[in-house]
């Protein structure tokens, strides 16, 4: 999950090229837990939703999924205290018209059992919903520092993709969650499937972490060239980050910590001071500016 830039992004223009009849529909998925460091991802797709005005599309089944000791539910109370229940469970909404495009966007907590069947019933879902391709967004925690731009960089198994959207091949192996599951299946289905996963500071990994969710929203907007209004969250990364710099400054072991990471990130390439990376914040530039 390395900081890959990706290439010219064609990819919403191909998707309206090659479906006829209709809007194309694109699914986003991110899903609480292992695969959410710092909230980023669903925090990334709740964005979405409020800026998109996205209206409610269905859930999944709930008690099938999930161990209410470990996913607990929440209650809320009113003015008498009476409690309402909100118990785990996956939630779809759908936007539509967005450049060309509708989008349904997915976010619940990550099951406890039976994933196979529940990826099978979300992917159901999806085909109800006539969706032609889907993003599944996820955050990890890295040894990155906080200082630095957090990549957030597409990866998909499809060559064709790849070299449309300029994406990495996969290439991790192990552990994996329901991001991972929902990402192989998903393309092994014949759906075109990308991940992008932001990376989180180990040091730092406390929700929110709006820098995170930044990056994968920026990721979004030039995947599918529907431009974001991203004034405010800009905004709180920049305060988070003078939150973490004060922090690190009262610890000096901290401190040497945040400027080994430095050094060793200054020694790479960095993706956003390539010329494609700059090319690419001009046309989010110019998107802005054609919406506005």
């Amino acid at each position: 999950m390395d900081g890959t830039p990706a290439g010219p992004t064609g990819w919403r223009d191909h998707l309206v090229g090659t479906v006829s009849g209709r809007r194309p529909v694109v699914m986003i998925a991110a899903f609480e837990g292992w695969n959410d460091a710092g909230d980023a991802a669903t925090s990334a797709v709740d964005a979405l939703r409020h800026q998109w005005r996205a209206s409610a599309a269905g859930s999944l089944t709930d008690g099938d999924y999930y161990d209410y000791q470990f996913t607990r539910p929440t209650v809320v109370r009113d003015a008498d205290g009476l409690g309402t229940l909100s118990w785990p469970r996956t939630r779809m909404y759908r936007a539509v018209d967005l450049e060309g495009l509708d989008v349904i966007l997915v976010s619940g907590a990550e099951p406890s059992y039976r994933w196979q069947a529940f990826t099978a019933e979300l992917l159901t879902h999806a085909a109800e919903q006539n969706v032609d391709a889907v993003i599944m967004l996820g955050a990890l925690l890295a040894d990155v520092p906080h200082t630095r731009p957090l990549p957030a960089s597409p990866a998909t198994a499809d060559p064709e993709l790849r070299e449309m959207i300029g994406a990495r091949r996969p290439t991790y192996e192990g552990p994996t969650g329901i991001v991972g599951v929902v990402t192989d299946t998903a393309a092994r289905s014949g759906l075109p499937t990308v991940s992008v996963w932001a990376t989180v500071p180990h040091y730092v990994s406390q929700a929110p972490s709006p820098k995170a969710e930044l990056a994968l929203l920026r990721r979004i907007e030039d995947l599918l060239q529907i431009p974001l209004d991203l004034t405010a969250l800009a905004e709180d990364a920049e305060a988070w980050e003078r939150g973490v710099n004060e922090l690190a400054g009262e610890d000096p072991d901290v401190a040497a910590y945040v400027e080994q990471l430095e050094r060793a990130r200054d020694t790479e390439e960095l993706p956003e001071a390539t010329g494609e990376a700059i090319a690419q914040e001009f046309e989010r530039y110019l998107r802005r500016r054609g919406r506005d």
